[in-house]
C-alpha cells in the first residue's frame, strides 16, 4: 500500500491505461465510462506528476470525479454520433458489371430468370424490356438482379 501511495501519479497513468485498454480491447467503445475514467486518471496522474496538484488521495477522488464529469459532457454526443455513424452506399464489384441478352421479354406480368455462376436469378427492371435486348445489372439483392439496358 505504501508503494501506491508513495507514487500516486504513477498508479493513476496505469490504472489509466489499463481501463483504457478494456474499453478499447475488450469493449470495443461499446460503453464510454472505462474511456472517461481512464482518460480523467490519465490527466490527473499526468498533473500530479508535472506538480500541479497536490499528491494525496482526496485530491486523486476530487479531480478524478471532477474530470470524468467534464469529460463525459463534452466528449458524449461526438462519441455516439461517431459510433452511430454508417455508410450505406452501394458497393460496386464485378459481379454487378456482367451483361447478357434477355432470353424473354421483362416486365411486372411474368418472372424471367437467368442462370449465372450456377444460379438461377431472377431479374427485375424498373422499365418493361423486350426479348433480345441487351441489359447490363445495376442492382442486386438475394437472388435478385436488377438490369437496365445498356
Amino acid at each position: 500500500m505504501d508503494l501506491i501511495l508513495n507514487n500516486l501519479p504513477q498508479t493513476l497513468i496505469i490504472v489509466g491505461i489499463f481501463a483504457l485498454i478494456i474499453e478499447v480491447a475488450v469493449l470495443g467503445f461499446a460503453t464510454f465510462f472505462l474511456l472517461f475514467l481512464g482518460l480523467s486518471l490519465v490527466l490527473s496522474g499526468t498533473m500530479m506528476y508535472a506538480g500541479l496538484l497536490a499528491n494525496d488521495w482526496m485530491t486523486a477522488l476530487w479531480v478524478n470525479a471532477i474530470l470524468t464529469f467534464v469529460l463525459a459532457l463534452v466528449l458524449w454526443k461526438p462519441l455516439k454520433r461517431l459510433q452511430q455513424s454508417s455508410n450505406d452506399e452501394e458497393i460496386s464489384n464485378d459481379f454487378a458489371d456482367i451483361d447478357f441478352i434477355l432470353s424473354d421479354d421483362l416486365n411486372d406480368n411474368n418472372q424471367v430468370f437467368h442462370a449465372y455462376s450456377g444460379i438461377q436469378w431472377q431479374l427485375k427492371s424498373d422499365q418493361p424490356l423486350s426479348k433480345g435486348t441487351r441489359v447490363k445489372v445495376v442492382k442486386k439483392e438475394v437472388g435478385v438482379m436488377w438490369v437496365k439496358t445498356l
